[in-house]
C-alpha cells in the first residue's frame, strides 16, 4: 500500500474492517503503525520487531502477544515490552479508544518500566548475583534482572575480550561483508554502566567456593555471590591437523575470531573450510559472497542430514554447488603441506591460502563438574534451569535441562535457546517459578535462504514435505510415534510460528 494511502488510526478506523485476529497496516499521525483485533479488543503498535526490523504485519498474533516471522521474538500488545528473545527493545504502543463503529489512536503510551511487582513466592531477592559467561544466556539474564527491578549487586564475568556480542551474524552479514561493526555489540558499553552491570572481561574464572558462595578468578579475585548463573557456552573442538602451520587453521566463535578471519580474507584467493556444521556451511557462504574459491570437506555424505534429513541437506549442499563451492564429502583433512591440503582419499587441494574449522563444540563444564555439581553431557538443571545446587543456575549451551517437549534430557546449542533461558534462569533467581517451556528455534541463513527450524528432534521415524524444496517454498515436518518434535521451514514464516505455538501447546 503506497504511503499516502495508508489509514491514519488517530482519525479513526471502522471496527468492522479488521478481521478478528486480523492485523492492518496504517499510521498514527506521521508514525507507522499496526491496528491489531483479538475479539472485541483493538491494539495499536509499531510495525517493526525490534530484533532485525522484522515486518510484524506478516507475523502472529498468540493471545496478548504478537510473534515476528522472522526469529519469533514476542511482544506484549498492551504494553509493547519485548516478552521474548532475540528481542529486547519495547515496540512503541499507542492507546486505543472506541467510539461507536470506529476506534481511535491518539496517545502514544510511556514505555514499560522495570517491573516492581514482586514474585508470587514472596522469597527475597538474592543480595547479589554473579554471572559466568558473557555471551547469550548471560547477556539476557543480566538485562532480564534489571528489567525486573533487581537493585542487589550484578556481576558478569567474561572471558571474551568484547562484551556481548550478536554472535549469529558473526559466521553471517559481518562475515559476508554486508553488517557494519556498529550492528555487533548486543549493547553499548555506556548500557551496562547505567544499569549498574559491572562487565568485567578478559577474566576466566578458576573455581566456585559452593559452601562460601563465591568464585575466584585466575587472578585470584573473589566475587561474592548469592545467586550464581553459570553461562559458560562451548568452545570449538580444535582439529589435529599435521602438518598446519600457526594460524594456518583459524575457528570461528568469538568477535575476535570473525575480525581474524575477515583480514585474512582481504587477500586470500582460495579457503578450505573444514566441517559440515551450520556455523562452517554458514562461513563458506559467506566467504564466497566475498568471491573467494572456498572448497568444503565433511565426513559426511550429505551435509546437516543428521539434522535436517537428507532432503533438506542434499537442497543445502545443492545450494552451496549452485553457489560454485567445492563439495568434498566423505572426507576429512589428511595433511597440510604448505600451501596444499591433502585429503583422506588421496586427492589434493592446491594454492590454499587459509582454513576454517567448523566440527563442533563441546559444552564449557569444567567449571561446573569441579564445583561438584551434577554433570551428564552438560549441567544438570531442573525445569526451572537450578543445578543441584539450590543457589547455582545453568543456561545456554551447558544446560541439560527435561525438555517438557519431548519428555527427554536435552542440551541444544542455539543462539535463541540461550538467551530464552537467560532470561528464565533471571525469573527464577527472584522467585518467580517459571518452568522453561519455549520450544526451541533456531534459523541458518545462507545465500540469502534462511531455513527456520521449531522444536527439537534427535530422531524420528516419518518426514512429511510440504511444498518443494527447489522452489524455495515449503515446510518439513518431523515426527516420532505421530508426534511432532520439529518443523523446519523455507519460505513459510507464519507456518513455522503456527508450528512452534502448537508445540508449545502440544497440541499433536
Amino acid at each position: 500500500m503506497p504511503k499516502s494511502r495508508k489509514p491514519d488510526f488517530s482519525k479513526g478506523f471502522s471496527v468492522d474492517r479488521v478481521a478478528e485476529g486480523g492485523i492492518v497496516q496504517g499510521k498514527v499521525g506521521k508514525q507507522d503503525a499496526l491496528l491489531v483485533r483479538r475479539g472485541e479488543e483493538f491494539f495499536a503498535i509499531g510495525p517493526t520487531c525490534t530484533h532485525y526490523s522484522g515486518p510484524l504485519a506478516e507475523g502472529l498474533v498468540d493471545g496478548d502477544e504478537i510473534r515476528c516471522p522472522w526469529h519469533h521474538a514476542c511482544f506484549d500488545l498492551r504494553t509493547g515490552e519485548a516478552l521474548r528473545a532475540p528481542a529486547f527493545d519495547p515496540i512503541p504502543c499507542w492507546k486505543v479508544e472506541r467510539e461507536g463503529k470506529k476506534v481511535f489512536a491518539r496517545e502514544k503510551l510511556a514505555p514499560p518500566e522495570p517491573s516492581k511487582a514482586h514474585p508470587a513466592s514472596e522469597q527475597e531477592p538474592p543480595a547479589s548475583v554473579v554471572i559466568v559467561g558473557g555471551g547469550a544466556a548471560g547477556f539476557a539474564a543480566a538485562e532480564m534482572l534489571r528489567r525486573l527491578g533487581y537493585a542487589g549487586t550484578l556481576t558478569m564475568i567474561s572471558a571474551d575480550e568484547s562484551g556481548p556480542v550478536d554472535r549469529p551474524n558473526l559466521s553471517k552479514d559481518y562475515l559476508a561483508g554486508k553488517a557494519s561493526e556498529d550492528w555487533i555489540p548486543l549493547r553499548p558499553p555506556e548500557f551496562y554502566k547505567e544499569h549498574k552491570i559491572d562487565l568485567v572481561l578478559k577474566t576466566q574464572v578458576s573455581a566456585i567456593d559452593v559452601k562460601a558462595k563465591f568464585v575466584r578468578t585466575e587472578s585470584g579475585t573473589n566475587y561474592k555471590y548469592g545467586a550464581l548463573l553459570l553461562a559458560t557456552g562451548a568452545a570449538p573442538v580444535k582439529l589435529s591437523t599435521p602438518g598446519a602451520s600457526e594460524g594456518q587453521v583459524l575457528y570461528l566463535r568469538t568477535y575476535a575470531d570473525s575480525q581474524a578471519i575477515i583480514e585474512k580474507a582481504k587477500k586470500a584467493k582460495r579457503v578450505v573450510v573444514v566441517g559440515g556444521s551450520f556455523i562452517a556451511l554458514e562461513a563458506a557462504a559467506s566467504l564466497r559472497e566475498r568471491k573467494i574459491q572456498v572448497h568444503v570437506i565433511a565426513p559426511d555424505k550429505v551435509p546437516l542430514e543428521k539434522v535436517f534429513g537428507t532432503p533438506v541437506g542434499k537442497f543445502v549442499q545443492g545450494l552451496h554447488q549452485s553457489h560454485r563451492v567445492k563439495m568434498h564429502l566423505g572426507e576429512k583433512v589428511a595433511r597440510v603441506n604448505g600451501k596444499e591440503v591433502e585429503l583422506s582419499g588421496g586427492d589434493k587441494i592446491k594454492a590454499v591460502d587459509f582454513l576454517v574449522a567448523g566440527v563442533g563444540v563441546n559444552p564449557s563444564i569444567d567449571l561446573a563438574e569441579k564445583a561438584g555439581l551434577k554433570v551428564d553431557q552438560g549441567v544438570l538443571v531442573d525445569e526451572y534451569l537450578r543445578t543441584s545446587d539450590p543457589h547455582i543456575f545453568a543456561a545456554g549451551d551447558i544446560a541439560r535441562w527435561p525438555d517438557v517437549h519431548t519428555g527427554e534430557p536435552t542440551r541444544i546449542e542455539h543462539w535463541v535457546v540461550a538467551e530464552c533461558q537467560g532470561q528464565t534462569a533471571a525469573k527464577n533467581i527472584l522467585g518467580y517459578k517459571e518452568r522453561f517451556a519455549a520450544a526451541p528455534f533456531f534459523w541458518t541463513e545462507q545465500y540469502g535462504v534462511s531455513i527456520r527450524y521449531v522444536g527439537h528432534a534427535e530422531k524420528w521415524d516419518t518426514t512429511k514435505v510440504s511444498g518443494k524444496l527447489k522452489a524455495k517454498d515449503c515446510s518439513v515436518t518431523y515426527k516420532r510415534d505421530g508426534k511432532t518434535l520439529a518443523v523446519a521451514t523455507i519460505n513459510r514464516d507464519r507456518e513455522s510460528l503456527k508450528a512452534q505455538v502448537s508445540i508449545e501447546r502440544g497440541e499433536d
